[in-house]
């Protein structure tokens, strides 16, 4: 919020700041590069979409955690998304390019104050989302891994290592890179993983799960020592289409190597692996029969007790 004052200040008010023209020189060139971008930040929040059964299981309801995430979500992120098209529209105003790193920004400040206040803004905040959303995810996965072995705060520090080992700076140092290659990238993983889920939930199970089963070894969750083969299938079949995109993408094949519209696919890459793999999932599955869940004692009692009384 500092940084949107100091914007709308520096800037000289709103009016100048929002009135700088497109960069777009016509509809298609707009649409061309707004749907890699929704795909790119689609596929951002599905990471923290699939992780978070990680903070829902201590809500105190369902109820609670969806007033929880309506509220807190959705205002909060367009408020940001708001103040970073506001403050990067004032560097260029005030500086004659676009900025968009806060780090790089605040290089730019005179005051040593304001330097320091910014730097520590923008520690806290990484600090606080990669605790929130990026560690206590994999931390848990980890842990369970060997749950006599390996504790909850030894999962954190093991997925900190990874998270050095893949050199983030380096990801975020293109804004380019970042959103059209790995965000976009990766969203052709997560958005079949997601679908699987939602259509083995929603449309398969009827949101009827039998919760003793799924710690059974060989429960009606089992399929195939542990493995879901046709979830494994449709996974490769989803991914399969957005591949080639991906490795023009990041250079492996040279452009023109691969036919145009397999790269065109590529762009939308969580939508088509969702749908793909949503549909392929459900077809393997549609001789299988959901397990039901077991009925409770109450359950149990009642028709025997109206059994008696007839």
């Amino acid at each position: 919020m500092a940084l949107l004052f100091w914007g709308i200040s520096a800037g000289h008010g709103l009016g100048p700041i929002l009135a700088q023209p497109s960069k777009f020189t016509s509809s298609a060139a707009f649409w061309a590069f707004f749907f890699p971008s929704l795909t790119g930040m689609v596929g951002f929040w599905a990471t923290l979409s699939l992780n978070i059964p990680d903070f829902t299981r201590y809500a105190t309801s369902q109820r609670a955690q969806q007033l929880g995430q309506a509220i807190g979500l959705p205002a909060s992120m367009t408020l940001f998304s708001f103040v970073g098209v506001v403050v990067t529209s004032a560097t260029f105003v005030i500086y004659g390019h676009t900025i968009w790193d806060p780090v790089v920004l605040a290089a730019k400040f005179e005051s040593k104050l304001l330097v320091s206040a910014a730097m520590l803004a923008v520690a806290l905040s990484t600090l606080a989302t990669n605790i929130a959303a990026n560690i206590v995810s994999p931390a848990n996965d980890f842990a369970n891994v060997s749950p006599t072995r390996i504790s909850f705060k030894a999962g954190g520090y093991v997925t900190g290592v990874f998270g050095m080992l893949i050199f983030p700076w380096k990801l975020i140092a293109d804004p380019s890179g970042y959103i059209f290659t790995w965000l976009v990238g990766y969203s052709a993983l997560l958005g079949p993983i997601g679908a699987i889920m939602i259509a083995d939930y929603y449309l398969l199970r009827h949101q009827q799960l039998d919760l003793p089963a799924l710690y059974q070894y060989r429960g009606p969750y089992a399929y195939r020592g542990g493995v879901n083969p046709a979830a494994l299938l449709a996974l490769a079949l989803g991914v399969l289409p957005n591949v080639p995109g991906f490795l023009t993408a990041i250079g492996v094949l040279p452009k023109g190597a691969v036919w145009p519209g397999l790269v065109a696919v590529y762009n939308y890459a969580w939508f088509v692996g969702f749908l793909l793999s949503a549909g392929i999932y459900l077809l393997l599955m549609r001789r299988q029969t959901a397990p039901r869940p077991a009925p409770h004692a109450a359950d149990a009692v009642a028709p025997a007790a109206a059994s008696l009384v007839q």
